[in-house]
């Protein structure tokens, strides 16, 4: 893998956030602080391009998100002295399956997808109030094969990172000294407890990525990657309208 000239991309990031915040005349910046590796990578970005950067912590049923993600999200937060509130939204997320159970049987991956969309509902609920933007933390690899909530934490005002894979992530968080806690966990969404990326897709990251950055990998991992990458297509592309599929 080529090496990235991290201190220049840092500066080129930060740059970016700082432009478009001066574009939108929004007074600062939220994201998710889930304690995992995109969150502290875009949370270190936009702290250092706004003062004004709040990362939510948002629990919801796992006890992974109460225990390990919320420990890890306060040592980033703390270690670049990133604004930090706690929202719980166990409680909404319980109600809702009460509801949605007297109108259908609700699926597991129909279950998982809630928390994320709660999430986003909260971001902007905060970023409405007080005029902020909401910070995406997609990477290139999760966005390839679709690993991500649509209208979840696919959802975003802007994403300083969506052009990294992966391992570009960990490289960037390694140069900017990043909490060892988060730089050495297994990547999980923490959607459920035991939840960890790579047992959900079926292959390693490292595996993606080679696909990525050279146009191969083994053979397993390439068939389960191109058949998520085609089942996901509809997370990529524009809205489906009327109107744009008669021009």
């Amino acid at each position: 893998m080529e090496m990235r000239d991290y201190k220049q991309e840092y500066e080129n990031r930060v740059a970016f956030i700082r432009q478009l915040l001066a574009e939108s005349g929004a007074k600062g910046i939220v994201f998710g602080n889930s304690g995992g590796k995109d969150s502290a990578l875009v949370g270190i970005l936009c702290k250092a391009a706004c003062e004004n950067t709040v990362g939510v912590i948002m629990p919801c049923s796992s006890r992974r998100n109460y225990g390990l993600d919320a420990e890890d999200g306060r040592v980033l937060a703390e270690q670049y002295g990133i604004e930090t509130r706690v929202l719980d939204l166990t409680p909404i997320k319980e109600t809702m399956l009460k509801q949605l159970s007297a109108v259908t049987e609700v699926t597991h991956m129909a279950d998982v997808n809630i928390a994320p969309r709660l999430r986003m509902t909260a971001l902007y609920a905060v970023a409405a109030s007080e005029g902020l933007l909401v910070a995406g933390t997609g990477n290139r690899s999760e966005a390839y094969v679709g690993y991500y909530t649509k209208w979840g934490d696919g959802a975003h005002d802007f994403n300083p990172i969506s052009d990294l894979t992966v391992q570009e992530v960990y490289a960037f968080l390694r140069y900017l000294d990043a909490p060892a806690c988060i730089i050495e966990k297994a990547p999980s969404a923490g959607l459920y407890d035991g939840q960890t990326d790579e047992e959900d897709m079926g292959f390693r990251y490292a595996d993606l990525d080679e696909l990525l950055l050279t146009g191969r990998t083994n053979e397993k991992a390439a068939a389960i990657i191109e058949r998520m990458h085609r089942n996901s297509a509809h997370k990529r592309v524009p809205i489906r309208t009327y109107e744009n599929s008669i021009k």
